[in-house]
Order: C-alpha cells, then sequence, then structure tokens
C-alpha cells in the first residue's frame, strides 16, 4: 500500500477531474463531485491539508486505487 501524499482539497479536486468527475456544485467550502453514469457523489472540503483517512476513503469511493491517484496528481 502506498504511502498518501499530504495534498489540499483543491489539489484533489483537480486529480479527481482528471478521473472523470466533475464539480457539480459547492456548498459552503465543500464541493461536491459527480461522475457520468455514476451515483456516488465525493464531497471534498477545500481545505489545506486533507486529512489521510478522508482522502484514503474519497479514493476508495471513487474506485480508484492509491498508485492511480498519484498518477493523477502529476
Amino acid at each position: 500500500m502506498s504511502k498518501l501524499p499530504i495534498i489540499s482539497g483543491p489539489e484533489a479536486i483537480r486529480a479527481f477531474s482528471r478521473a472523470g468527475w466533475f464539480p457539480h456544485r459547492q456548498v459552503g467550502s465543500h464541493v461536491v463531485l459527480r461522475k457520468e453514469g455514476s451515483k456516488i457523489t465525493l464531497t471534498i472540503p477545500k481545505h489545506k491539508e486533507l486529512k489521510p483517512g478522508l482522502l484514503r476513503h474519497l479514493i476508495k469511493v471513487s474506485e480508484l486505487t492509491v498508485e492511480d491517484f498519484i498518477e493523477l496528481l502529476k
């Protein structure tokens, strides 16, 4: 299992956008992402740092692997 990098909310949003997720709406400081053909939504806070548990959960729900997500950050 790869070690998760410490990233911000906007960085995570950019990475998930590269995987086909797009911003659907924003509620306060949280951006809700959706993917075409999926009933699942990802809610990402626009904080300076995302906690590792939250980031790992978002990656798991989006059906990506940690390695795939790290590649999307590049």
